[in-house]
Protein backbone atom coordinates (compact mmCIF):
# COMPACT_ATOMS: atom_id res chain seq x y z
CA UNK A 1 0.00 0.00 0.00
CA UNK A 2 1.52 3.65 -0.72
CA UNK A 3 1.91 5.75 1.76
CA UNK A 4 3.07 9.49 1.54
CA UNK A 5 4.67 11.72 4.11
CA UNK A 6 3.10 15.28 4.79
CA UNK A 7 5.30 17.86 6.54
CA UNK A 8 3.79 21.35 7.95
CA UNK A 9 7.16 23.13 8.75
CA UNK A 10 5.96 26.11 11.07
CA UNK A 11 7.68 28.85 12.72
CA UNK A 12 7.35 27.19 15.85
CA UNK A 13 6.02 23.72 15.32
CA UNK A 14 6.35 21.18 12.57
CA UNK A 15 3.07 18.79 12.33
CA UNK A 16 4.14 15.49 10.10
CA UNK A 17 1.35 12.65 8.78
CA UNK A 18 1.29 10.08 6.96
CA UNK A 19 -1.49 8.68 4.68
CA UNK A 20 -3.02 9.36 1.14
CA UNK A 21 -6.38 11.54 2.04
CA UNK A 22 -8.51 12.61 5.58
CA UNK A 23 -9.85 9.61 5.39
CA UNK A 24 -6.57 7.80 5.88
CA UNK A 25 -4.34 9.66 7.85
CA UNK A 26 -2.37 8.85 11.16
CA UNK A 27 -2.65 11.17 14.13
CA UNK A 28 -0.69 14.55 13.24
CA UNK A 29 2.84 14.60 15.47
CA UNK A 30 3.75 17.70 16.68
CA UNK A 31 7.23 18.82 16.95
CA UNK A 32 8.58 22.16 18.71
CA UNK A 33 10.73 24.12 15.84
CA UNK A 34 14.22 24.66 16.86
CA UNK A 35 17.13 24.86 15.01
CA UNK A 36 17.66 23.37 11.77
CA UNK A 37 19.49 19.79 12.08
CA UNK A 38 17.74 18.89 15.33
CA UNK A 39 13.95 19.49 14.07
CA UNK A 40 15.17 17.81 10.81
CA UNK A 41 16.50 14.77 12.59
CA UNK A 42 13.12 14.25 14.65
CA UNK A 43 10.98 14.73 11.28
CA UNK A 44 13.52 11.94 9.79
CA UNK A 45 13.55 9.85 12.40
CA UNK A 46 9.51 9.88 11.90
CA UNK A 47 9.56 9.47 8.22
CA UNK A 48 12.21 6.48 8.53
CA UNK A 49 9.46 4.40 10.97
CA UNK A 50 7.37 4.63 7.79
CA UNK A 51 10.47 4.47 5.14
CA UNK A 52 11.55 1.17 6.34
CA UNK A 53 8.62 -0.75 5.27
CA UNK A 54 8.77 -0.09 1.62
CA UNK A 55 5.51 1.85 1.64
CA UNK A 56 7.35 5.28 1.34
CA UNK A 57 6.32 6.41 -1.98
CA UNK A 58 6.61 9.97 -1.66
CA UNK A 59 7.34 13.55 0.78
CA UNK A 60 5.52 16.40 0.73
CA UNK A 61 6.95 19.71 3.08
CA UNK A 62 4.73 22.72 3.07
CA UNK A 63 7.46 25.30 4.86
CA UNK A 64 7.10 28.93 6.48
CA UNK A 65 9.11 31.52 4.37
CA UNK A 66 10.65 32.38 2.13
CA UNK A 67 12.03 29.81 0.49
CA UNK A 68 13.40 28.41 -3.14
CA UNK A 69 10.65 26.73 -5.02
CA UNK A 70 12.07 26.51 -8.66
CA UNK A 71 13.81 23.29 -8.57
CA UNK A 72 16.14 24.60 -11.42
CA UNK A 73 18.03 26.36 -8.96
CA UNK A 74 20.82 25.48 -7.00
CA UNK A 75 19.43 26.90 -4.11
CA UNK A 76 16.39 24.85 -4.56
CA UNK A 77 14.34 23.56 -1.35
CA UNK A 78 16.34 25.75 0.78
CA UNK A 79 14.45 28.84 3.33
CA UNK A 80 15.62 32.32 2.29
CA UNK A 81 17.30 35.05 4.24
CA UNK A 82 14.05 34.66 7.32
CA UNK A 83 13.72 36.91 10.67
CA UNK A 84 13.78 33.18 11.84
CA UNK A 85 16.76 32.63 13.95
CA UNK A 86 19.28 29.86 12.51
CA UNK A 87 16.75 28.77 9.18
CA UNK A 88 18.66 31.34 6.45
CA UNK A 89 19.93 28.90 4.29
CA UNK A 90 19.01 26.07 5.98
CA UNK A 91 18.61 22.88 3.00
CA UNK A 92 15.44 20.83 3.79
CA UNK A 93 14.52 19.28 0.46
CA UNK A 94 17.63 17.95 -1.01
CA UNK A 95 18.61 16.42 2.92
CA UNK A 96 15.15 14.39 2.79
CA UNK A 97 15.37 13.78 -0.93
CA UNK A 98 19.20 12.08 -0.06
CA UNK A 99 17.91 10.30 2.99
CA UNK A 100 15.24 8.35 1.52
CA UNK A 101 15.39 8.24 -1.85
CA UNK A 102 12.31 9.59 -2.63
CA UNK A 103 10.80 12.26 -4.56
CA UNK A 104 10.22 15.18 -2.03
CA UNK A 105 7.82 18.13 -2.95
CA UNK A 106 8.49 21.62 -1.77
CA UNK A 107 6.18 24.59 -1.06
CA UNK A 108 5.04 27.02 1.21
CA UNK A 109 3.04 26.24 3.93
CA UNK A 110 0.30 28.32 2.22
CA UNK A 111 0.31 27.16 -1.04
CA UNK A 112 0.41 23.79 0.98
CA UNK A 113 -2.89 24.73 2.93
CA UNK A 114 -4.52 25.76 -0.17
CA UNK A 115 -3.67 22.54 -1.96
CA UNK A 116 -5.32 20.68 0.64
CA UNK A 117 -8.35 22.65 0.43
CA UNK A 118 -8.25 22.27 -3.19
CA UNK A 119 -8.15 18.09 -3.09
CA UNK A 120 -10.58 17.39 -0.18
CA UNK A 121 -11.86 20.72 1.14
CA UNK A 122 -13.72 24.50 1.26
CA UNK A 123 -12.30 24.87 -2.85
CA UNK A 124 -13.07 20.99 -3.63
CA UNK A 125 -13.49 21.42 -7.49
CA UNK A 126 -12.47 24.71 -7.77
CA UNK A 127 -9.10 25.79 -10.18
CA UNK A 128 -8.14 29.43 -8.93
CA UNK A 129 -8.41 30.40 -5.46
CA UNK A 130 -6.57 31.81 -2.26
CA UNK A 131 -5.46 30.64 1.22
CA UNK A 132 -5.06 33.33 3.81
CA UNK A 133 -3.69 32.42 6.89
CA UNK A 134 -3.66 35.18 9.80
CA UNK A 135 -1.60 34.09 12.70
CA UNK A 136 1.72 34.45 13.93
CA UNK A 137 2.69 35.61 10.20
CA UNK A 138 -0.11 36.89 7.04
CA UNK A 139 0.51 34.92 4.36
CA UNK A 140 -1.26 33.94 0.89
CA UNK A 141 -0.81 31.36 -0.77
CA UNK A 142 -2.35 31.51 -4.52
CA UNK A 143 -3.56 28.46 -6.50
CA UNK A 144 -3.72 29.28 -10.84
CA UNK A 145 -4.70 26.72 -13.01
CA UNK A 146 -4.93 24.06 -9.98
CA UNK A 147 -1.09 24.97 -9.03
CA UNK A 148 0.35 27.49 -6.71
CA UNK A 149 1.69 30.60 -8.41
CA UNK A 150 4.80 31.25 -8.43
CA UNK A 151 6.77 33.53 -10.59
CA UNK A 152 10.38 35.37 -9.33
CA UNK A 153 10.01 33.81 -5.87
CA UNK A 154 6.31 33.02 -3.96
CA UNK A 155 3.35 35.75 -3.62
CA UNK A 156 4.37 37.48 -0.65
CA UNK A 157 0.87 38.99 -0.35
CA UNK A 158 0.90 39.53 3.72
CA UNK A 159 3.66 42.42 3.16
CA UNK A 160 1.43 44.58 1.11
CA UNK A 161 0.42 48.09 2.15
CA UNK A 162 -3.24 48.88 3.62
CA UNK A 163 -4.65 52.28 3.92
CA UNK A 164 -4.11 53.63 7.97
CA UNK A 165 -5.34 56.82 9.34
CA UNK A 166 -2.88 57.67 12.21
CA UNK A 167 -5.82 59.61 13.75
CA UNK A 168 -7.94 56.47 13.75
CA UNK A 169 -5.01 54.31 14.39
CA UNK A 170 -1.57 55.57 15.66
CA UNK A 171 0.08 52.24 15.86
CA UNK A 172 2.80 52.19 13.49
CA UNK A 173 3.26 48.55 12.84
CA UNK A 174 5.47 46.17 13.85
CA UNK A 175 6.77 44.42 10.88
CA UNK A 176 10.49 44.54 11.01
CA UNK A 177 11.07 45.67 6.96
CA UNK A 178 7.54 47.77 6.08
CA UNK A 179 6.21 48.80 9.30
CA UNK A 180 2.51 49.13 8.66
CA UNK A 181 1.97 46.29 6.05
CA UNK A 182 -1.00 43.77 6.59
CA UNK A 183 1.25 42.03 8.61
CA UNK A 184 2.74 44.49 10.89
CA UNK A 185 -0.77 45.61 11.80
CA UNK A 186 -3.16 42.63 12.08
CA UNK A 187 -0.57 39.58 12.72
CA UNK A 188 -0.70 37.81 16.51
CA UNK A 189 2.42 39.21 17.21
CA UNK A 190 0.76 42.99 15.99
CA UNK A 191 -2.26 42.31 18.42
CA UNK A 192 0.23 41.84 21.51
CA UNK A 193 1.88 45.04 21.06
CA UNK A 194 -1.12 46.72 20.36
CA UNK A 195 -3.03 45.43 23.30
CA UNK A 196 -0.35 44.13 25.84
CA UNK A 197 -1.97 40.60 25.33
CA UNK A 198 -2.84 37.75 22.65
CA UNK A 199 -5.65 37.77 20.60
CA UNK A 200 -7.31 34.72 21.92
CA UNK A 201 -7.65 36.65 25.17
CA UNK A 202 -9.34 39.64 23.96
CA UNK A 203 -13.12 39.84 24.10
CA UNK A 204 -14.91 40.07 20.88
CA UNK A 205 -16.26 43.96 21.57
CA UNK A 206 -12.40 45.06 21.96
CA UNK A 207 -11.80 47.55 19.72
CA UNK A 208 -8.78 46.69 18.06
CA UNK A 209 -11.30 43.92 15.74
CA UNK A 210 -12.64 46.48 14.12
CA UNK A 211 -9.39 48.16 12.56
CA UNK A 212 -8.49 43.97 11.88
CA UNK A 213 -11.14 43.38 9.70
CA UNK A 214 -10.92 47.08 7.94
CA UNK A 215 -6.93 45.96 6.95
CA UNK A 216 -7.75 42.01 6.16
CA UNK A 217 -11.03 43.88 4.41
CA UNK A 218 -8.48 45.81 2.47
CA UNK A 219 -6.41 43.24 1.23
CA UNK A 220 -8.89 40.79 0.32
CA UNK A 221 -10.48 43.70 -2.13
CA UNK A 222 -7.45 43.92 -3.64
CA UNK A 223 -6.47 39.90 -4.27
CA UNK A 224 -10.13 39.88 -5.44
CA UNK A 225 -9.73 42.80 -7.88
CA UNK A 226 -6.25 42.09 -9.04
CA UNK A 227 -6.21 37.32 -8.93
CA UNK A 228 -9.85 37.26 -9.45
CA UNK A 229 -10.13 33.89 -7.32
CA UNK A 230 -13.15 32.02 -7.04
CA UNK A 231 -12.77 31.80 -3.84
CA UNK A 232 -10.58 32.88 -0.75
CA UNK A 233 -10.19 30.74 1.99
CA UNK A 234 -9.29 32.67 5.29
CA UNK A 235 -7.30 30.33 8.48
CA UNK A 236 -5.04 31.22 10.96
CA UNK A 237 -5.56 31.73 14.57
CA UNK A 238 -6.51 35.50 14.20
CA UNK A 239 -8.33 34.86 10.34
CA UNK A 240 -10.53 31.90 12.08
CA UNK A 241 -12.08 34.33 14.44
CA UNK A 242 -15.85 34.22 14.24
CA UNK A 243 -15.76 38.30 14.77
CA UNK A 244 -13.18 38.59 12.03
CA UNK A 245 -14.69 36.81 9.41
CA UNK A 246 -18.15 38.11 9.54
CA UNK A 247 -17.04 41.58 9.54
CA UNK A 248 -14.66 41.23 7.17
CA UNK A 249 -17.40 39.74 4.76
CA UNK A 250 -19.17 43.01 5.49
CA UNK A 251 -16.40 45.09 4.68
CA UNK A 252 -15.50 43.90 1.62
CA UNK A 253 -19.54 44.18 -0.07
CA UNK A 254 -18.45 47.66 1.13
CA UNK A 255 -15.52 48.11 -0.21
CA UNK A 256 -16.29 46.29 -3.18
CA UNK A 257 -19.46 48.46 -3.83
CA UNK A 258 -21.14 46.67 -6.38
CA UNK A 259 -18.25 46.54 -8.62
CA UNK A 260 -17.59 42.78 -9.07
CA UNK A 261 -21.13 41.44 -10.20
CA UNK A 262 -20.23 37.85 -8.94
CA UNK A 263 -19.89 39.75 -5.74
CA UNK A 264 -22.66 41.83 -5.64
CA UNK A 265 -24.98 40.45 -3.05
CA UNK A 266 -24.30 39.18 0.92
CA UNK A 267 -24.96 35.94 -0.06
CA UNK A 268 -21.92 35.60 -3.05
CA UNK A 269 -20.00 37.38 -0.32
CA UNK A 270 -20.07 34.75 2.24
CA UNK A 271 -20.02 31.76 -0.54
CA UNK A 272 -16.69 33.69 -1.47
CA UNK A 273 -14.93 34.03 1.77
CA UNK A 274 -14.82 31.07 3.68
CA UNK A 275 -13.37 29.27 6.51
CA UNK A 276 -11.17 26.08 5.81
CA UNK A 277 -12.85 22.62 5.90
CA UNK A 278 -10.21 20.90 6.92
CA UNK A 279 -9.29 22.74 10.03
CA UNK A 280 -6.05 22.88 11.06
CA UNK A 281 -4.80 19.89 9.17
CA UNK A 282 -4.88 21.74 6.03
CA UNK A 283 -1.31 22.04 5.61
CA UNK A 284 -0.60 18.51 6.25
CA UNK A 285 -3.33 17.05 4.14
CA UNK A 286 -1.81 19.38 1.44
CA UNK A 287 1.56 18.46 2.07
CA UNK A 288 0.87 15.14 1.58
CA UNK A 289 -1.33 16.22 -1.73
CA UNK A 290 1.88 17.61 -3.36
CA UNK A 291 3.83 14.50 -2.78
CA UNK A 292 0.86 12.07 -4.44
CA UNK A 293 0.85 14.81 -7.08
CA UNK A 294 5.15 14.86 -7.35
CA UNK A 295 4.68 11.14 -7.62
CA UNK A 296 2.60 10.39 -9.52
CA UNK A 297 4.46 12.74 -12.35
CA UNK A 298 8.08 11.11 -11.49
CA UNK A 299 6.62 7.63 -12.39
CA UNK A 300 5.61 9.13 -16.03
CA UNK A 301 9.14 10.27 -16.58
CA UNK A 302 12.21 8.57 -16.60
CA UNK A 303 14.42 8.67 -13.28
CA UNK A 304 17.18 11.63 -12.77
CA UNK A 305 20.63 10.95 -11.16
CA UNK A 306 20.10 11.53 -8.06
CA UNK A 307 16.54 12.35 -5.83
CA UNK A 308 16.95 16.61 -5.38
CA UNK A 309 16.70 16.55 -9.61
CA UNK A 310 13.51 15.17 -10.02
CA UNK A 311 10.46 16.51 -11.31
CA UNK A 312 7.61 18.67 -9.65
CA UNK A 313 3.95 19.81 -10.02
CA UNK A 314 5.81 23.49 -10.68
CA UNK A 315 7.59 22.06 -13.41
CA UNK A 316 4.59 20.05 -15.07
CA UNK A 317 1.71 23.44 -15.14
CA UNK A 318 4.73 25.23 -16.29
CA UNK A 319 4.91 22.98 -19.47
CA UNK A 320 1.23 23.54 -19.73
CA UNK A 321 1.02 27.12 -19.97
CA UNK A 322 4.09 27.33 -22.31
CA UNK A 323 1.66 24.82 -24.84
CA UNK A 324 -1.45 26.91 -24.09
CA UNK A 325 0.70 30.64 -24.95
Amino acid sequence: MSVFAGVELGGTKVVVAFGSGPDDLTDPVRIPTTTPDETLQKVERLIAQVATTGALQAIGVATFGPARLHRSSPDWGCILPTPKPGWSGAVIGPRLARTFGVPVAFETDVAGAAMGEGRWGAARGLTDFAYVTVGTGVGVGLIVNGAPLHGALHPEAGHIKVCRDPARDPFKGCCPFHGDCLEGLISGPALAARTGCPGEALTDKHPVWDLVIDYLAQAMATLALVASPQRIIIGGGVGSHATVLAGTRLRLARTLNGYLPHLASPEAVSAFLVPPTLGDRSGVLGAIALAQALSTSSQTTEAPDHPASQGSPEEDHDDVRQRDE
